[in-house]
C-alpha cells in the first residue's frame, strides 16, 4: 500500500514543482513523474494481491487494470491535452490525488478476512 501511495503522489508533487518553478524545473517534473508511473507499473500487478488476496486474483487485476490502459494510452491522452493545452497536468494532478485518496479507505486482505470471520461467527 506504501508503494501503491507514493506512485500516487510523485505527480502531483512534479506538477507543484512545474507549475511554481515553470519550464526550468521540467527535469524534477519528468524524474517524479517516471518515477511514480514506474512504481504503478509493480503496483499494479501486486496491489489487487494485497486488496483482495490470491483468490480470483487475475478477476480484480483485469478490473483495476482496464480504466487505466484506456486513459493512459496516447490517444487518449493526446485528445486531452488538445482542447486543455497544459490544464491537462492539473487534470491528471487531481485523478492521481483521487487515486490516493481511494486507497486511504480500502482495507487490506488480511483486514476483509478477519471482517468476514467475524461476520459468519
Amino acid at each position: 500500500m506504501f508503494s501503491t501511495r507514493l506512485a500516487c503522489i510523485t505527480h502531483p508533487i512534479g506538477a507543484c514543482i512545474i507549475g511554481i518553478f515553470g519550464g526550468g524545473a521540467a527535469a524534477a517534473f519528468a524524474l517524479l513523474h517516471g518515477a511514480g508511473n514506474g512504481i504503478l507499473t509493480i503496483v499494479r500487478g501486486t496491489l489487487p494481491l494485497a486488496i483482495f488476496g490470491p483468490k480470483n486474483y487475475t478477476y480484480p487485476l483485469g478490473i483495476i487494470g482496464a480504466p487505466s490502459r484506456i486513459a493512459q494510452a496516447p490517444l487518449g491522452f493526446g485528445l486531452l491535452i488538445e482542447p486543455m493545452g497544459r490544464g491537462v497536468v492539473v487534470v491528471s494532478s487531481l485523478l492521481s490525488l483521487a487515486a490516493l485518496v481511494a486507497l486511504l479507505f480500502l482495507p487490506r486482505a488480511d483486514r476483509l478476512g478477519s471482517q468476514t470471520t467475524s461476520a459468519a461467527e
